[in-house]
């Protein structure tokens, strides 16, 4: 059954992915700088670095687009695990920070040697500031907006 803009699994996935998203996507011009390069870089694992460094503008769109798209996916699986496992919904900052370590390892060890950077597989510093940014920015807004869904009265 698909998620209806009134379900909580919708809102849940909505809510934490525009959160979590918009919150990195703050967090990566601040730390990374004000470029249209960091977020081409998003759009280069898809097209290739060399493509989405000539696209200017149009692939900063594709590359921001990718990052919230990103961002509803993990927000998806939160929802989907939480509802196997409830208690992560009763207990929604252990979970977000653990989370958000799981986002930035499987980003880190899986996603980016995938895409077509082709970055090699290595363990990321746990002990950083993007590393924070997944536990904090990212984890607990995708648990934070899920509860809140979860704990809405539905609607008819």
């Amino acid at each position: 059954m698909s998620p209806t803009p009134r379900s909580p699994a919708f809102k849940a996935i909505l809510w934490g992915g525009l959160l979590a998203g918009g919150l990195d996507w703050l967090f990566a011009l601040t730390y990374y700088g004000w470029s249209l390069g960091v977020f081409q870089n998003v759009a280069g694992g898809l097209i290739g670095l060399k493509a989405a460094r000539t696209g200017g503008g149009s692939t900063f769109a594709l590359g921001t687009g990718l990052h919230f798209l990103i961002a509803g996916l993990w927000a998806a699986l939160f929802w989907g695990l939480a509802r196997r496992w409830p208690v992560w919904l009763r207990h929604p900052v252990p979970a977000g920070l653990v989370y958000g370590l799981v986002v930035y390892l499987g980003m880190n060890c899986v996603v980016l040697p995938l895409s077509a950077l082709a970055v090699p597989l290595r363990l990321p510093p746990l002990l950083s500031w993007p590393a924070a940014a997944h536990l904090f920015l990212i984890g607990l807004p995708i648990a934070l907006a899920a509860r809140r869904a979860a704990a809405r009265p539905r609607v008819t």
